[in-house]
């Protein structure tokens, strides 16, 4: 009798023990921010996300991964090795289209969309020692255009094709990220960097706290020829230490992404809580000050993901 009491009790917590164990395991939800840089912009917004999602979202275990940015995010989320990313607006749409120059190996149809979030802007800064103060100016020197078919590159690439060069008019072309570029310049090895991020990114505003710079403008006429997603907007003078004057460039809207085997609550919360910290994020960085719920669905270049869908026709963006 002892021993069959004894076997019940010991069945009775196995069992215990496994519904238990079932019932964390699908409560817990691991969410992991594909971001940039550290030097950039995704970098510490993606950081500040983390935090607002693990501190708001029930069960949630989040990291952060630093990434050559929009191009490898995206590439990650079609396998799913991550919940939400950071992208330029043209590689997102490059990645719909499975367009293989930009690097990606076919159409990534498992992506889809949380919400537009601020502008890129391509930000083109050199030595002043370098005499460079136009595009033209830019053949025969050396330039960093950022990691080989990162956001930035892609960017890099349409700028100079729409002022009629190509990377063979330059004297020598890096492929580096943000900060290493801006080291190069500062060590006199580099004449310029073309860097997409918000305004007021880190690595250049060290850069001219270390150097005399020019920022070069991207001509309006220029962004006409380049088309849709990008656009004409200004740096506003005095973003940058030395520089006097407004400066005409291009921005392309950045997304963040998730893909679809994400569940439906799980972006659900993820859009809503983007929403209801902005003060955080702006803190994180100035950048996130243009978030703008209103203009979340702007020019999205892929589906909604159903869960960030619930959210807009909560909030009546969607009906």
């Amino acid at each position: 009798m002892k021993r069959t009491a004894a076997n019940f009790i010991a069945a009775s917590t196995l069992a215990l023990t496994c519904i238990l164990t079932a019932t964390t395991a699908k409560t817990e939800e691991f969410i992991n921010v594909l971001t940039g840089g550290t030097s950039g912009v995704y970098y510490p917004l993606g950081v500040a996300l983390a935090k607002i999602y693990g501190d708001n979202i029930p069960g949630a275990r989040t990291q952060v991964q630093a990434t050559k940015a929009s191009v490898e995010n995206l590439n990650l989320l079609q396998q799913g090795k991550g919940e939400i990313g950071f992208s330029l607006g043209d590689s997102v749409q490059m990645a719909w289209e499975g367009n293989k120059e930009a690097g990606f190996p076919g159409k990534l149809t498992k992506l889809r969309g949380i919400a537009a979030i601020y502008p890129n802007y391509i930000q083109i800064v050199a030595s002043k020692e370098s005499g460079i103060k136009t595009l033209a100016d830019l053949k025969g020197k050396s330039l960093s255009v950022g990691a080989p078919k990162s956001g930035t590159e892609l960017n890099a690439r349409a700028i100079l094709q729409a002022a009629g060069m190509s990377y063979k008019e330059l004297g020598k072309t890096e492929y580096l990220p943000f900060a290493e570029s801006v080291e190069l310049m500062k060590n006199r090895q580099l004449d310029a960097t073309l860097q997409s991020a918000g305004l007021g990114v880190a690595s250049i505003r060290d850069l001219a706290s270390s150097l005399p710079i020019n920022v070069v403008a991207v001509p309006a006429a220029d962004v006409a020829k380049i088309g849709a997603p990008y656009i004409s907007v200004k740096i506003p003078a005095g973003t940058y230490q030395g520089q006097t004057e407004d400066v005409e460039t291009a921005a392309v809207g950045n997304f963040l992404i998730t893909h679809e085997g994400v569940p439906d609550e799980t972006v659900y919360q993820m859009t809503k809580l983007l929403f209801e910290n902005l003060g955080p994020l702006s803190a994180a960085h100035a950048a996130a000050k243009a978030i703008d719920r209103s203009k979340a669905l702007e020019s999205m270049p892929v589906p909604l993901h159903p869960g960030a869908e619930r959210y807009y026709r909560e909030v009546g963006l969607l009906k």
